[in-house]
């Protein structure tokens, strides 16, 4: 079950890894896109993505959700952080 907007999906391994600050990613449901997406995604770490997943789950808005909708366009066009 995802939303449009939200934290990238971990897989099981990967997900059992995580504790303290970086576990609250799971407060909220996975989304199709996200701001680790339209913030270069390949070209960021592991630690990066953990960041941002954080920073997205403790400041949400509805505001942001819309700016990461209207980015994610243009960020899957010019192929930003794609490999």
């Amino acid at each position: 079950d995802m939303s449009i907007v939200g934290p990238r999906p971990f897989v099981p391994h990967e997900s059992s890894e995580l504790d303290g600050w970086a576990a609250r990613r799971f407060a909220v449901r996975p989304g199709i896109t996200g701001l680790w997406q339209v913030s270069g995604s390949n070209d960021l770490s592991t630690e990066d993505l953990h960041h941002l997943d954080h920073l997205y789950v403790s400041s949400w808005s509805f505001w942001w959700d819309l700016k990461i909708m209207l980015d994610t366009p243009r960020t899957m066009v010019c192929g930003i952080g794609a490999y």
